[in-house]
């Protein structure tokens, strides 16, 4: 375990936040887990915010469950993005409360509850435990035809423990669509928007609000969108300066930056 490791281990100590036996078990876990062809990095949560989120696609089975149980030995709850069907239905055979979401194309997995027994203050909290504070996240999609990416970034927000809401088809076609909801994205901590075609939607959202909004290309439009290239390249240039951008159907990275925006403006019950 490196110096930096060790320091900020002695001031959670110093501060109250572990305790000895504490300290013990953070020690003995390492910021490495060793499963063969994963390296699962469990220091990840004290590090960035969050556990390591694993990438599916691409994966054995055998790999997901490994990952996932992985995960589940530090008393956390898995989050696997771009999971086939196929992947999905092997991985439930092993692990039966996995819940998949087409849609989105998401696997997530909360550990058996003995394995969060003994294991309070070492960082292995599981997620998504809200309370009445919760910091508060809006997902809104230009058209129907983006919501596999709006989904991917309403599971990825959900997992962090943000209150999430999804609006879906109010699309600048119909300009009278997103006014009419106005009021459910009035108060969010983080808004993401996610919008093919020509991706307007995000500057007039955007115009609406004074919180950070996360615009995300799809490649959902016509051959002169590009695959989502012409989104992105106006989204890039949007007018409205509270507009930061992500890849082209990035919904999971869209998610991840909402939930630590909303994690960190918590407010008060």
């Amino acid at each position: 375990m490196s110096k930096v490791n060790l320091e900020q281990l002695a001031r959670e100590l110093i501060s109250g936040q572990m305790t000895p036996a504490d300290l013990v078990r953070r020690l003995s876990m390492g910021p490495t887990l060793d499963l063969d062809d994963v390296q699962l990095d469990v220091d990840r949560q004290r590090r960035c915010g969050f556990p390591e989120v694993i990438y599916g696609e691409g994966k054995s089975v055998a790999t997901l469950v490994r990952a996932i149980a992985g995960l589940h030995t530090h008393g956390w709850e898995a989050l696997v993005t771009r999971v086939s069907a196929e992947q999905s239905a092997g991985v439930q055979k092993d692990i039966p409360s996995a819940r998949y979401n087409p849609v989105a194309r998401t696997l997530r997995a909360s550990p058996p509850e003995s394995a969060t027994n003994g294991v309070a203050g070492t960082g292995a909290e599981p997620l998504a435990r809200r309370s009445p504070g919760s910091g508060r996240v809006a997902i809104i999609s230009a058209g129907t035809s983006d919501l596999p990416v709006a989904e991917e970034a309403r599971e990825t927000a959900d997992w962090t423990g943000a209150d999430v809401n999804l609006i879906a088809d109010v699309g600048v076609a119909g300009p009278h669509r997103l006014r009419e909801r106005l009021s459910e994205f009035a108060d969010a901590n983080a808004i993401v928007v996610v919008a093919g075609m020509e991706g307007a939607l995000p500057s007039v959202v955007a115009g609406h609000v004074a919180v950070p909004v996360i615009a995300v290309p799809t490649s959902v439009g016509y051959g002169a969108s590009f695959g989502g290239l012409a989104a992105l390249l106006s989204m890039l240039n949007s007018c409205a300066a509270n507009v930061s951008v992500v890849n082209i159907d990035a919904g999971f990275k869209a998610g991840y930056l909402a939930g630590l925006i909303a994690a960190r403006t918590k407010t008060t019950a």
